[in-house]
C-alpha cells in the first residue's frame, strides 16, 4: 500500500486525499485550524458528483508526528512553500518524492527545462531559495489539478463538476515509476490521474484559466458564472485569453484552445476561483504566481498583454489593501 501525505489539506488537498485514500492508498495529511479538527474527529467528507464520499485519515499539524512516507503532495497556496520547505524534511526518506500541485507558473519552471532558459530560478516564487535547498528538484513532480472545490465546512469539500482531473508529470519529462505510483491510487479512486511527457503545457492550459478568471471575478467579486454572463466581462475575458495563448506559445506551447470556447465553459460554471476565496476568507494571495511572474515572463519576450495587466494591476491593489500581499520591494 502507498503511503501518501498531502500537505495542506484544505479544498483541494482534502478532495485528492479523498481519492488516494479511496483507491486504496495509506493517506496522511498535515492541515490546521478547524479544518484538521473536523477530519480528526470524522474523517474528510468530499460531495462531489459521484455522490458523498466520507473517508478516515490521519491529520497531523506537525509533519513530525506521521514520519517518512512514500510520496508527498503539496497542496498549500504558494505563498506558504518555503514555510513547507522548512517543515517537511519528517516525511521524506531517501527518495520520496514530493508533487507540487500548485496554481500559476511553479517555482522549478526552468529546472530541468531543456531549452535556452534552463536552469533559470524565480526568486519571487522561492525566496532566498529555501524551497529548492530543503526540496530540490531531483525529487520534484508537477502537477496540475482541475476539481473547482472549496471547504463548506470543517471537514466538509464540494467539488463544483464532474471534469476532475489531476496531470503529474516530471521536470525532465520523463514517464517515471514514481509519478505513476502518486497517480495510481488517485485514479483509481475516481479522479482521473495521467502522467504526461509535458507537465509545463499542462500548467499553461490551468494558467489560461486563471489569467481570465481570476482577476476578473476579484474584480466583480461574483463567480465564473455571474462574471462571464455580462458580455463586456465575457469581452474582457476572451481578449485576456488571446493574451495568455500568445504568452503560452512564445513559450513553446501552442494551447489551440478557442477564447471564446475556453470562457464560454468557464462561464458554465458557479464556482469562485480559489484566488477570489482567498481574498473573502483574508487568506494571503498568489498574486506573484498568478500575475506578477506570467507579466515578467510576457515582457521579457515582447509579448502584449494590457487588458490582463490592467486587471491584474487592480487585482494587486484589492489585495495589497486588503493585506493580503506585499509587492516586491
Amino acid at each position: 500500500m502507498t503511503r501518501i501525505c498531502v500537505f495542506g489539506a484544505g479544498a483541494i488537498g482534502s478532495h485528492l486525499a479523498t481519492r488516494a485514500a479511496l483507491g486504496g492508498a495509506d493517506v496522511s495529511i498535515v492541515a490546521r485550524g478547524p479544518h484538521l479538527a473536523a477530519v480528526r474527529e470524522k474523517g474528510i467528507t468530499l460531495i462531489a458528483h459521484d455522490g458523498e464520499h466520507n473517508v478516515r485519515v490521519r491529520a497531523e499539524a506537525d509533519p513530525a508526528a506521521i514520519g517518512p512516507v512514500d510520496a508527498v503532495i503539496v497542496t498549500t497556496k504558494v505563498p506558504a512553500l518555503p514555510s513547507v520547505a522548512r517543515a517537511i524534511a519528517p516525511l521524506l526518506g531517501p527518495d520520496t518524492p514530493v508533487a507540487f500541485v500548485t496554481n500559476g507558473i511553479p517555482w522549478w519552471y526552468f529546472l530541468r527545462h531543456g531549452g535556452e532558459m534552463d536552469g533559470r530560478r524565480l526568486p519571487l516564487l522561492d525566496p532566498g531559495g529555501e524551497i529548492e535547498a530543503n526540496i530540490g528538484i531531483a525529487r520534484t513532480l508537477g502537477g496540475v489539478v482541475y476539481s473547482a472545490s472549496a471547504v463548506i465546512e470543517p471537514g466538509v469539500v464540494k467539488s463544483e463538476h464532474a471534469d476532475i482531473r489531476l496531470f503529474l508529470g516530471e521536470p525532465d519529462g520523463s514517464l517515471s515509476d514514481r509519478a505513476r505510483g502518486i497517480a495510481a491510487p488517485i485514479d483509481a479512486g475516481g479522479m482521473p490521474a495521467p502522467v504526461v511527457a509535458d507537465i509545463r503545457h499542462r500548467i499553461w492550459g490551468k494558467l489560461m484559466g486563471n489569467l481570465t478568471s481570476g482577476p476578473l471575478c476579484i474584480l466583480s467579486r461574483q463567480d465564473m458564472m455571474t462574471t462571464f454572463a455580462d458580455p463586456v466581462l465575457f469581452a474582457a475575458g476572451v481578449r485576456i485569453s488571446d493574451e495568455g495563448g500568445a504568452l503560452a506559445l512564445a513559450y513553446g506551447h501552442d494551447l489551440q484552445t478557442s477564447s471564446e470556447a475556453r470562457i464560454r465553459r468557464s462561464g458554465m460554471i458557479a464556482h469562485k476561483p480559489s484566488i477570489l476565496q482567498d481574498l473573502e476568507l483574508g487568506r494571503a494571495m498568489e498574486i506573484d504566481a498568478l500575475f506578477t511572474v506570467p507579466l515578467a515572463m510576457a515582457r521579457e519576450k515582447g509579448v502584449p498583454m494590457p487588458t490582463f495587466e490592467l486587471c491584474a494591476r487592480l487585482s494587486t491593489q484589492a489585495a495589497t489593501a486588503a493585506g493580503l500581499y506585499t509587492p516586491p520591494a
